[in-house]
């Protein structure tokens, strides 16, 4: 499929930047909004996202998922991170999903994901994915924990547009599956493909500190974890986090 897809050389955020066009004019699914620098952009939790201009992937791209039920909207972020993912497994081995939308290479974070849906009553309406990718930069000076980039795991320079281009084909066929209902194929290769899938791994909540396995991501979202002491316990967004 042929893609449009809007080329900037600088925005605030290509999320702010698609909303801005959609007020003024009627766009087609799979409109994307591709920048070489982005001044504000997001991510979860309210952080900011470091980016060297020219280096890296900063695009949003435009769905329009009117067949997926509000309780189901989970499934766009996974879809989303798989094409992310299996683009990526293309370079390198090594590479998870981190619940619920962050792309990691072993410990260390490549791409962050930011999912913005509307509704239309009990069905979803459109979806704004707002990605940013680590392609080529080589050093990070933020105070970002753990960001690596592709040319830091292959030692390589890589054609950002190639890379966009295989992410935006393999989200074609996914979304095409979804829309077949076959979302059973996609919540099962997004459960394979979670970071710390095997094992038991440390996690903290409001309460503090503890050990535990996944068990499974439910429909919605919601993580299910079975701890060391025998409980199992659930979680929707933000409520937990895996401990680096």
């Amino acid at each position: 499929m042929k893609f449009s897809i809007h080329r900037l050389e600088e925005t605030n955020s290509t999320n702010a930047y698609i909303q801005q066009l959609l007020m003024h004019e009627k766009l087609q699914e799979f409109t994307v909004v591709t920048t070489a620098y982005q001044t504000s952009g997001k991510g979860q939790r309210g952080n900011s996202w470091e980016s060297e201009a020219d280096k890296n992937l900063l695009f949003t791209v435009l769905l329009k998922p009117e067949f997926v039920a509000a309780r189901s909207q989970f499934l766009i972020s996974q879809i989303t991170c798989l094409s992310i993912k299996e683009t990526l497994d293309n370079f390198a081995s090594g590479f998870s999903i981190k619940w619920p939308n962050d792309i990691y290479w072993k410990e260390q974070k490549i791409c962050g994901i930011l999912i913005e849906n509307d509704l239309a009553g009990s069905m979803l309406s459109q979806s704004i994915l707002g990605i940013g990718l680590n392609i080529n930069q080589e050093r990070f000076i933020s105070n970002a924990p753990n960001p690596v980039s592709l040319k830091n795991i292959t030692g390589e320079n890589h054609d950002c547009n190639a890379v966009l281009q295989d992410i935006l084909q393999r989200l074609y066929s996914y979304y095409d599956l979804l829309r077949k209902g076959e979302t059973k194929v996609i919540s099962d290769r997004y459960h394979e493909s979670l970071f710390r899938k095997e094992g038991f791994h440390n996690y903290s909540d409001k309460n503090g500190r503890f050990s535990a396995r996944i068990v499974r991501v439910e429909s919605d979202g919601t993580l299910l974890l079975f701890t060391e002491t025998g409980e199992l316990r659930s979680y929707l967004f933000k409520e937990v986090q895996c401990v680096l």
